[in-house]
């Protein structure tokens, strides 16, 4: 359990808290890039971590995000006129670009240079793998964008989408890199395994271009080993479930700093998927999910699969909406749950949205009995709470440090029993915590490419070992 001092800090995301100072060193997703999907479009409201803003795209294809109040008579730009490279306030005309500066004052006499002196509140913004990104904290601390892999690669090898979720960020990530509940969960209550494989096809699980008995395994062993590892862009939280004969089947997350994860499911050739929870406030978030394929284009088909609701992917109205929500109890179907589905819930998006949700707007962590199966979730509750006191002792986080060590992938795998979590992880992608390289892309068209940053050469990084200090390898501090 957390003491509520430390459970207040954890989830609290607002302008001037510990943990909003910590979010604002990083990168954070805004919208996706085809909510502004012209030049001179209509501008979009946007509410994060408690601040609210406005994003619009100028006429040479540049997303400013900016306060939304006029600086002359406080009347919302949302209503302004979008076009020749700024938005212009319609009550009395004042301009502003991207940056916030002002361009015209045609109340004003024209020889005075007032403009000159007046701005709004602009965030730098970025768009990388059909998402703009925005970064809030210090000018002088701006870090390079994470180099996630779905950013990485082609447009036609990643699939990209948003949900709502209504509840706390905190305990939306901390459903997502728990492991153990998939046992419970996003499983059937028959027992033949022909009737879980055929019901699991809407799961990550389904993916299965390496047959074997993963559903089965998961089913049978309710209570993974866990192993966690620490490295420079956050934690490696393995789960070891009993395989057949001497072996263990690995279902291995990655939690990276400060709200992204990898599911644990893609064996070689299977598609990955990711997720990023951005605040809106401190009782809702966006998720941001992402599907990629390292290998090879999606299909027709696939893309269809995911945006009907598949592995991350929720089934969301044209406003990013899920249809199955708190408002109408995510549509449950007792006859199902009492006869087929553990849960009665379709979807394995919305099964977790569900069991997340029902735990609170905010978790009272301080009434938790937790056990060895939530390892994983006590360990990124330690790396978050000590980043964000660290950042008020005067300490910078060194995640954002190095966007190179965000290029890693999770995944599973089935192997020896004798085999340690770094072992599992050389032989499954050829590096101790899955540190992969993959080809970079630059987006085509001059509407992305002033604001795209194509990542370095990846650099060889240290790393840390559960069990090691419990304090960060003073190695990978910065500042």
């Amino acid at each position: 359990m957390l003491s509520r001092q430390d459970n207040e800090l954890l989830t609290r995301t607002g302008a001037g808290t510990a943990m909003g100072d910590f979010f604002r060193r990083f990168w954070q997703p805004v919208l996706l890039s085809r909510e502004l999907p012209e030049p001179d479009c209509a501008p979009k409201r946007v509410q994060i971590m408690g601040e609210s803003l406005l994003a619009f795209r100028d006429s040479n294809g540049r997303v400013g995000l900016v306060e939304p109040r006029c600086p002359h008579r406080g009347a919302d730009l949302y209503f302004g006129r979008n076009g020749e490279c700024g938005l212009r306030c319609v009550f009395h005309g004042w301009k502003f670009d991207v940056d916030g500066k002002c361009l015209e004052t045609p109340t004003l006499p024209p020889e005075s240079n007032f403009k000159d002196k007046v701005s709004i509140k602009a965030y730098p913004t970025r768009e990388w793998g059909e998402v703009i990104w925005a970064y809030m904290g210090p000018a002088a601390r701006m870090p390079e964008l994470p180099h996630l892999e779905f950013a990485l690669l082609p447009a036609s090898q990643r699939f990209v989408t948003k949900k709502l979720q209504e509840c706390n960020w905190a305990q939306s990530v901390e459903g997502g890199i728990d492991t153990a509940h998939f046992s419970f969960l996003h499983m059937v209550v028959p027992q033949a395994a022909a009737e879980a494989e055929r019901f699991m096809q809407g799961a990550a699980m389904g993916d299965q271009a390496v047959k074997n008995d993963r559903v089965r395994w998961v089913r049978d062993d309710p209570m993974p080993r866990f192993e966690v590892v620490q490295h420079p862009a956050g934690l490696l939280i393995g789960a070891a479930r009993t395989a057949d004969h001497d072996q263990l089947y690995w279902r291995i997350t990655q939690f990276l700093v400060p709200n992204h994860s990898y599911a644990p499911a893609a064996f070689p050739g299977e598609t990955h998927y990711g997720q990023t929870w951005v605040p809106i406030d401190d009782t809702s978030c966006w998720i941001y999910t992402y599907s990629w394929h390292p290998e090879r284009p999606f299909t027709a088909q696939e893309r269809e699969q995911f945006a009907n609701g598949h592995g991350v992917h929720g089934v969301v109205d044209e406003n990013f909406i899920p249809v199955r929500n708190r408002a109408n109890e995510y549509l449950i179907d007792r006859e199902e749950q009492r006869w087929r589905s553990y849960s009665g819930i379709k979807g394995v998006a919305e099964q977790d949205a569900s069991i997340q949700d029902s735990q609170g707007l905010i978790h009272d962590r301080t009434r938790e009995i937790l056990g060895p199966t939530d390892l994983g979730i006590m360990r990124f509750r330690r790396l978050m709470l000590e980043g964000a006191k660290g950042l008020q002792d005067g300490r910078e986080p060194p995640e954002a440090s190095h966007p190179d060590a965000y290029t890693v992938r999770s995944g599973g795998w089935v192997t020896h029993r004798d085999r340690k979590l770094a072992d599992v992880m050389t032989e499954r992608f050829g590096h101790c915590w899955g540190r992969v390289t993959p080809v970079t892309h630059r987006p085509e068209g001059p509407a992305h490419a002033a604001n795209t940053v194509i990542p370095s050469v990846a650099r060889d990084l240290p790393m840390q070992a559960h069990g090691a200090s419990s304090s960060r390898d003073p190695s990978l501090r910065s500042g």
